[in-house]
């Protein structure tokens, strides 16, 4: 345990250094989106170009690993819906209550964090994730968002849909992705000032990643405690994270193993990075997502801050179990 937290301990130090920064204004609440901004369109896309490059086309295309994850994700999200749709919180809070509770922080954490641990192989298993968080479960969750104002009616849920959808066309990460694959389909090899820019980029993803990761953590804490937003009990809170940290991995094991004993050949190594990945803490972004849409933005963000300070212990606890 004490060599896992030796590997994790600087993730996690990273997201509080970049909370306790934004909290104590060494950091001013306007810097926020230009870091978000660098790591959105500049530093992750080259970290996942970098990786999808030097990845096996195979893995990028596994359908194997892609249907176990989603349909995990898509059992989260029912399950998510139905356990906290009563009394104030509707369509709109518990659809993002659910991509809370099933999207983890694979891009901002999970991706350098787990190559961490388990070698660069565990890049190509938490690549397809990303890309079934952000173009499926995401689209899902805004499409039922949308069922509060129009009476449970779907026409307005598949324009929201379709507006999520081209939400995920302009996001550079797909394509950044889908660029790596092909460079790694064809073995294309680009002039060396280019890798090396790309490179450089790639390499600093990581920690300003994290670090926004708690800025962005601290700015929503702050905006929710300013007044504006109504208070959030705790039991609107614990139970999602919970849910996240502890039902979301065991889901994925149980699921991903079943299938491999009815014997669907997917490989051990890719179920346990899935674990993994299922173990991280909720998404940052979806805090961005809730405020775009209106739902209750502090509820999600106490969810993303009590998951993360969790995961500490918990992420740590599910490497040692499945390493």
């Amino acid at each position: 345990m004490l060599q896992i937290l030796t590997i994790t301990f600087p993730f996690f130090a990273l997201v509080l250094c970049g909370f306790v920064a934004a909290r104590r204004g060494m950091l001013p609440m306007a810097a926020i989106p230009g870091l978000n901004g660098f790591v959105l369109f500049f530093a992750l896309p080259c970290m996942l170009y970098r990786f999808g490059a030097s990845t096996p086309i195979a893995q990028l295309l596994d359908l194997r690993v892609a249907l176990t994850y989603l349909a995990c994700a898509l059992i989260m999200v029912g399950f998510v819906v139905a356990v906290t749709r009563h009394g104030r919180i509707g369509w709109n809070d518990a659809a993002f209550g659910a991509l809370v509770g099933a999207f983890p922080n694979t891009g901002f954490m999970g991706v350098p964090l787990l190559v961490a641990l388990l070698g660069p192989k565990a890049a190509g298993p938490a690549i397809v994730t990303i890309l079934v968080d952000m173009v499926i479960t995401t689209s899902l969750c805004i499409a039922l968002s949308r069922l509060d104002n129009h009476g449970g009616t779907g026409g307005s849920a598949g324009v929201a849909a379709r507006n999520a959808l081209k939400g995920v066309a302009t996001n550079p990460m797909p394509w950044s992705i889908l660029l790596g694959a092909v460079v790694s389909a064809l073995q294309l090899d680009f002039p060396k000032p280019v890798v090396q820019t790309v490179g450089l980029l790639a390499d600093s993803a990581s920690p300003v990643a994290l670090f926004t990761i708690g800025a962005v953590l601290a700015r929503s804490q702050m905006m929710a405690q300013s007044g504006e937003a109504h208070p959030v009990h705790w039991m609107e809170v614990v139970p999602v994270a919970a849910i996240k940290l502890f039902l979301h991995p065991l889901l994925v094991l149980l699921v991903g193993a079943g299938a491999i004993q009815m014997g669907v050949p997917m490989d051990r190594f890719a179920l346990t990075v899935l674990v993994l990945l299922a173990a991280l803490p909720s998404a940052s972004n979806v805090s961005l997502l809730a405020e775009r849409f209106g739902a209750d933005n502090g509820r999600i963000a106490r969810i993303i801050l009590v998951s993360t300070a969790a995961a500490f212990f918990t992420f740590a606890g599910a490497v040692a179990l499945m390493t």
